[in-house]
């Protein structure tokens, strides 16, 4: 694994949810206590969060176009409540957010991005691309590639790429490293293909592990062999 200075944190909505809320402070404070284990590793951390927690999209009573809106101002929230979290326990923060959002958090820019992280910054990024038919996975792979980030960080719900899932077939394969093209052409639901495309050409690993156990953060920025690396 490369020497990771700049690493860009990708999460679901979904790891701050729980007891029947979208934003559970149980769940949100677990996120914070796994960031700030890390941060002693003068590491320049940023975040993309997801919107599963309150927006999974809709049906046809719903334009795919306004759905995708509603979608990155889910992001927002999310990225607002991470950033607020990691600012009650003491760690500087920042969230921002595609255009379309000033009035609730800074709109992002890479020079500004790039400012934050050197002054030691947890920099959360909201809104998406700022554009519909994008997922929050090209989302962290196009921040990943602006910012110039060492690796990308998927945090998952499993230990790692299998050839299958292994909550259904018990003879599926876990990979312990595995290239863009294998990903892609195996067709493994990691990621989507325009963001392992982004990471392919700017190569960035992306580093694929299980966040909900806690302590895996610190391990893979300990370099740690947990989880699965997606490189050239």
């Amino acid at each position: 694994m490369k020497n990771n200075k700049r690493v860009l944190l990708k999460l679901s909505g979904e790891t701050l949810s729980g007891n029947g809320k979208s934003i559970c402070s149980e769940s949100l404070q677990k996120v914070v206590d796994e960031i700030k284990s890390v941060l002693s590793k003068k590491v320049e951390l940023s975040i993309v969060v997801g919107a599963g927690n309150i927006w999974r999209g809709a049906g046809k009573e719903i334009d795919r176009v306004s759905a995708d809106k509603m979608g990155m101002l889910a992001t927002v929230m999310n990225a607002i409540a991470i950033s607020e979290g990691l600012k009650s326990n003491g760690i500087k923060s920042v969230a921002l957010a595609a255009s379309g959002v000033s009035n609730f958090c800074e709109t992002f820019s890479q020079a500004k991005a790039d400012k934050y992280l050197k002054e030691g910054y947890v920099v959360v990024f909201g809104g998406g691309t700022g554009s519909p038919f994008f997922t929050t996975d090209t989302t962290a792979a196009l921040r990943a590639c602006e910012i110039k980030a060492d690796i990308l960080l998927k945090a998952t719900q499993v230990d790692g790429v299998y050839s299958a899932d292994p909550k259904k077939d018990p003879k599926a394969k876990k990979y312990d490293r595995i290239t863009y093209s294998e990903a892609i052409n195996k067709n493994l639901k990691i990621m989507d293909i325009s963001a392992f495309l982004l990471c392919m050409e700017n190569d960035i690993d992306i580093y694929v592990f299980d966040f909900h156990k806690k302590g895996n953060l610190k391990k893979v920025l300990s370099k740690q062999k947990i989880g699965t690396i997606v490189s050239k």
